[in-house]
């Protein structure tokens, strides 16, 4: 009986000192960093549980053991909350750290700067040039659907004007659908905000859509914030009073003609983007105006002046004046200034 006692008991602490080296070497590996020698970028897909990832995290060098990550899973289950999509692995991360990323839910985002005043025709190749890939002609496709514009919301025959110019961070492997929503709920959202602060030029124009395509055309007058709010008073007085806008980029939009020389033939243009033609709005937009345009158009400042004309001294800035008399002295000095006469 001894002996029997005695050797169950040396077994016993074999078993004993098995285990407890086995979680020894179990928790080192919960602790030690993880193999990775740089950043990787990794899809969780739908639907994997914990030893699905766990077995994805070893086959791309993340953790050592596929069983070591769904050990600390089964201790930690409140910790374990894995969200599908793309998540950047920094090098070097434990167990723990690996883990707290894949269930943040802060997945991988690729960053693109929409500038403001660009056409959707421009925006559609900034997006196909970014390192979202996307499809140049499937966006210009969307972005001129009616129906697609009905499905965001927007109550207009196209998406121009409402994509609103900004900095974004899209999740990775944003599709056009996608990424064309992104920015008109931005802009909608503006809208949203811009309309509480009661405007009365809100009433004056109607609506979101006659607001933006007049900011369309403060936003492609001038590249100086400080001259929006001028530039915007200039129009609506020109608009009040039944006066043609006057605006070449409006005559530009028609040809997709943004640099170069405008021709008297598209100046004589009928169609109703003309405002050097006809007086009143445009049917829509010309561009995508950014928030401080839109802000200046309805917020603007109040003067009488009914012209403006780029000073072409190098300043970007323009004259303004309240008579024909005045602006063409000021078209006289501009000519100087270029060095005409």
């Amino acid at each position: 009986m001894k002996k029997f006692v005695a050797v169950f008991t040396v077994l016993l602490c074999g078993v004993l000192g098995l285990g407890a080296g086995s979680a020894l070497y179990i928790y080192k590996q919960w602790q030690q960093p993880s193999p990775l020698m740089e950043p990787l970028l990794l899809e969780i897909p739908k639907g994997y549980g914990a030893a699905q990832i766990a077995r994805l995290l070893q086959r791309n060098g993340v953790v050592e053991s596929a069983r070591s990550f769904k050990w600390w899973c089964t201790f930690n289950p409140g910790k374990a909350n894995f969200k599908t999509g793309w998540y950047n692995i920094p090098a070097g991360q434990s167990i723990e750290q690996i883990a707290a990323i894949l269930s943040s839910g802060r997945t991988a985002t690729i960053r693109v700067t929409i500038p403001e005043g660009r056409a959707t025709w421009e925006i559609a190749g900034i997006l196909a040039k970014s390192p979202l890939k996307l499809d140049s002609i499937r966006l210009d496709s969307l972005m001129h659907s009616q129906s697609f514009a009905d499905s965001l919301g927007v109550k207009a025959k196209d998406l121009e004007g409402y994509l609103l110019p900004n900095t974004y961070d899209f999740p990775y492997e944003t599709n056009e659908q996608s990424a064309i929503k992104i920015l008109v709920r931005a802009n909608l959202k503006l809208r949203d905000e811009l309309q509480a602060q009661n405007s009365p030029v809100w009433k004056e124009l109607g609506d979101w859509h006659r607001i933006l395509t007049m900011a369309s055309v403060v936003e492609e007058e001038t590249g100086l914030p400080q001259e929006r709010p001028h530039i915007a008073g200039v129009f609506l007085n020109r608009f009040r009073i039944g006066m043609p806008l006057g605006a070449d980029p409006t005559v530009r939009f028609i040809f997709r003609n943004l640099t170069g020389p405008i021709y008297k033939s598209q100046l004589a243009s009928d169609n109703p983007y003309n405002t050097r033609k006809f007086a009143g709005l445009m049917p829509g937009p010309i561009s995508n105006p950014g928030r401080l345009a839109i802000e200046a158009t309805l917020f603007p400042m109040q003067t009488e002046d009914l012209f403006f004309v780029a000073k072409d001294d190098g300043s970007r800035e323009h004259f303004f004046s309240k008579t024909l008399m005045q602006h063409n002295t000021y078209k006289d000095v501009a000519a100087k200034n270029r060095g005409e006469r």
